[in-house]
């Protein structure tokens, strides 16, 4: 995985944030991600630990010492693959995500761990990029659809259509 010697020669380097002066101007993103450079040599510092305590660490168990490599190696299409093979909406998880797979790193035991949020951000933003994102659909249609049967201001519920939505002001789903 990565450079064997790379999580000795390379720094953890964080994404920067635009300056607040500039946030508060639009609601775009403020995070900016690495350069195609920073993300590989992140990646070089993926060491080859054995077992892989990130992958674990991650809440939907992504193959991070994986892509990494890819990412190591320049190999961004496949890096995308690796990444939808596990989670089909990485732009959205990997931007939420606390990133516990950071805090599981075994690197993280006596270094700084690797930027593995900061990898798949620009992982994705890179497929975004070059239009490797296309949508997956289910060849095994189900039927279903769904609806939303109430909104309030202190939840959204919503429903199948097959399930029965108890008629309501405002419910989509009245048969």
């Amino acid at each position: 995985m990565g450079k064997v010697t790379g999580f000795m020669e390379f720094e953890r380097l964080s994404e920067a944030n635009l300056p607040v002066q500039e946030r508060v101007k639009n609601y775009k993103e403020f995070v900016l991600h690495l350069t195609d450079a920073q993300a590989q040599q992140q990646g070089a510092r993926c060491m080859d630990c054995g077992i892989p305590f990130c992958t674990t660490g991650c809440p939907i168990n992504n193959i991070i010492p994986d892509w990494n490599d890819l990412v190591y190696h320049q190999d961004w299409r496949s890096a995308i693959d690796v990444l939808h093979s596990t989670n089909n909406f990485p732009e959205f998880t990997g931007r939420i995500c606390p990133a516990p797979c950071e805090a599981a790193c075994t690197l993280n035991i006596n270094a700084d761990a690797v930027g593995i949020k900061s990898i798949e951000h620009a992982i994705i933003d890179k497929a975004w990029e070059n239009d490797w994102v296309k949508p997956q659909i289910n060849p095994n249609k189900t039927g279903k659809k769904s609806s939303c049967c109430r909104f309030r201001s202190s939840w959204l519920g919503c429903r199948t259509a097959t399930s029965s939505c108890r008629p309501q002001r405002g419910c989509a789903g009245k048969k």
